[in-house]
């Protein structure tokens, strides 16, 4: 039996505040280990890059999985939809082009989290950037090519 699609149900009870730290993960399309391909992941890098350097979000970490990416920020100038859509879309362009592809790229919807005030974001951030090290990808964290986090 076929599943209905439930990214919509991903949106009940969002809200963005500025000043709050959010943990968003998108998904690639089908679960396409794209991003073993660290160009392509580089690719995803600038974009979320570039929505930092417009002070949408202050980054504070991230790690981009072959099929998947998590993302640690600040909201700051925009909305959380507004963010997402942008890096989804932006990087969907820039990596199909890459690919020679078309089509859809990710997963419609992303999931998130805002932290609560009480939460210590350094913790957060560090079990961000162990997902490699918890998917048995690398041995030590400084072996993976695709994560960063403002305290280093």
């Amino acid at each position: 039996m076929l599943q209905k699609p439930s990214s919509h149900l991903l949106r009940r009870g969002r809200y963005s505040e500025s000043g709050r730290a959010y943990l968003v993960t998108a998904v690639v399309y089908q679960r396409t280990p794209v991003f073993t391909n660290v160009h392509l992941g580089r690719l995803l890098v600038a974009e979320l890059k570039q929505v930092h350097d417009l002070g949408f979000v202050n980054s504070l970490a991230w790690v981009i999985m072959p099929d998947h990416f998590h993302w640690l920020f600040e909201l700051q100038g925009a909305t959380l939809p507004l963010v997402m859509k942008r890096v989804k879309s932006r990087s969907t362009l820039t990596i199909n082009r890459a690919r020679h592809t078309q089509g859809a790229f990710w997963q419609s919807g992303y999931h998130d989290r805002a932290a609560r005030a009480e939460e210590d974001l350094i913790h957060i951030a560090r079990y961000v950037i162990a997902n490699p090290l918890r998917a048995g990808l690398v041995e030590h964290i400084g072996d993976y090519p695709l994560w960063d986090a403002a305290w280093l």
